[in-house]
């Protein structure tokens, strides 16, 4: 597999980041934010494509700079919003290393649903154990991380691994698996 040089994954990154930064102010402006989460979209396709250092750093500077400049995520919720994104990077990244079934959309889901259960349980743990210790309930994060948030899930699962092969088919990162001498690639 070709690899992508060190600035075109930093200008994607970015690009991510800023997405970070847009994405929620669009999808806020019809009250929709909490529920399609539109700022994860971002991070997955940054970890996903560039890896997990970028990854890791789009999920930090994500919510961090749209917070800073939109106060979306309000501060209070800054903290846990950054560990689960940030989960999501680096775990994604690390799982699309690793993965390899031949078949890029099994190594997409398999990254992607790892990279969602790591990161809501990490980040419940983290608002569980320090940001609200003593004051979130299983109860909570059920209701947080599951049920509000289930068509936000259902988007990432439907639209991330398609704007991924979109992206490969544009030529716009590398292709995971090129196609063979015969032509035929698997998908």
């Amino acid at each position: 597999m070709e690899k992508m040089s060190a600035v075109k994954r930093a200008i994607l990154c970015a690009a991510c980041i800023a997405l970070c930064y847009a994405l929620p102010m669009a999808f806020h402006a019809f009250g929709a934010g909490s529920v399609f989460l539109p700022m994860h979209i971002p991070v997955f396709i940054c970890g996903l494509t560039c890896g997990w250092p970028y990854g890791l750093l789009c999920g930090i500077a994500g919510p961090a700079i749209s917070s800073a400049l939109t106060n979306m995520p309000p501060v209070a919720m800054l903290p846990t919003m950054v560990v689960e994104l940030a989960v999501y990077g680096v775990v994604s990244g690390i799982l699309m290393q690793i993965v390899r079934t031949k078949r890029l959309y099994v190594d997409l889901y398999i990254s992607l649903v790892v990279a969602i259960l790591a990161g809501r349980v990490l980040a419940g743990m983290a608002r569980a154990l320090i940001f609200a210790a003593g004051s979130y309930s299983m109860a909570a994060w059920v209701s947080g991380y599951l049920v509000t948030s289930w068509p936000g899930t259902l988007i990432q699962l439907l639209f991330i691994p398609s704007l991924v092969y979109a992206l490969m088919q544009a030529r716009l990162i590398p292709q995971r698996y090129p196609k063979t001498k015969t032509g035929d690639r698997k998908v």
